[in-house]
């Protein structure tokens, strides 16, 4: 009887121990970009500053550091990604840096699999080495943050912040390329949606206008002047090639379309173009 009250107690005690939960000094993150048309991942371990001096004391100048606590930071990117001159593939890589007064570098590691730095490491296995220039930030920043600065659709920046040290990673992508060829096949066949993407997209770019507006004519003329919508970027594009009196004509058949639907902001949009080409004519 003695034993089975011990194994029970015993029991009890494990699963007592088994519901205590803490919080972890180091909480995970993950964030996700879009940038363009690449979908970029980044997953780390945020430390805080505690009241330590961090860069030059806690993680000294001159030597790798993990990126975080606890397991890698790991950078995922389904689209190529170039930091200069240099491409980073497809793929899933380790991050890991070498602070440095004004300057770190950042290496993109393959074997992203061990926990924090590699017992032994590999330069074969660095698929990128990349440096940025390291400055101070305006504001105290507790926790280390890593985040996604100056979205365009062609480009980015990565930036590091901790205690009152800013890094900024910029890179680039082949949007353009990626989008012409996806233009390009899709008008063997296109439907207004079509056109009319391919005509934002080059309006957006400030690319051959004229090309533009032929698309979004077509795009008008398959969906109808009800899309005003449709109609509002035609008469941007008119007014982009110098027909001013053409795009306050499409503007006005947009804010019917528009106001039927009850789409203020259109109305509004267009009203203030009209008003600024006026001037022009």
């Amino acid at each position: 009887m003695k034993k089975l009250i011990f194994i029970i107690a015993v029991s009890l005690t494990s699963s007592f121990k088994a519901q205590v939960l803490t919080p972890k000094a180091s909480p995970i993150a993950k964030i996700q970009q879009n940038v363009g048309l690449a979908d970029i991942i980044i997953e780390y371990s945020r430390p805080s500053v505690n009241g330590r001096v961090i860069f030059g004391e806690l993680i000294p100048y001159g030597k790798m550091w993990r990126l975080g606590a606890n397991q890698n930071t790991i950078f995922s990117t389904n689209q190529n990604l170039f930091f200069g001159k240099d491409t980073l593939y497809t793929g899933s890589y380790a991050l890991f840096a070498k602070p440095g007064e004004n300057n770190w570098e950042f290496y993109f590691y393959k074997d992203y699999s061990n926990w924090g730095l590699p017992e032994k490491w590999d330069d074969s296995k660095v698929a990128l080495k990349v440096s940025a220039s390291a400055g101070i930030s305006k504001e105290f920043t507790e926790n280390l943050t890593l985040q996604f600065e100056e979205l365009k659709s062609s480009s980015a920046k990565i930036t590091l912040t901790w205690a009152q040290t800013k890094v900024t990673l910029p890179f680039a992508l082949d949007t353009k390329t990626k989008v012409l060829a996806s233009i390009d096949k899709t008008m063997a066949g296109p439907s207004a949606n079509d056109y009319h993407a391919a005509a934002t997209y080059y309006f957006n770019e400030n690319l051959d206008l004229k090309q533009a507006l032929e698309w979004s004519t077509k795009a008008v003329e398959i969906r109808g002047a009800n899309a005003y919508w449709m109609t509002r970027l035609k008469a941007q594009l008119q007014a982009a090639n110098g027909d001013y009196k053409g795009a306050i004509e499409t503007a006005r058949i947009s804010i019917q379309a528009a106001k039927a639907d009850g789409d203020d902001a259109y109305v509004r949009a267009n009203e203030q173009s009209i008003a600024e080409w006026s001037k022009k004519r």
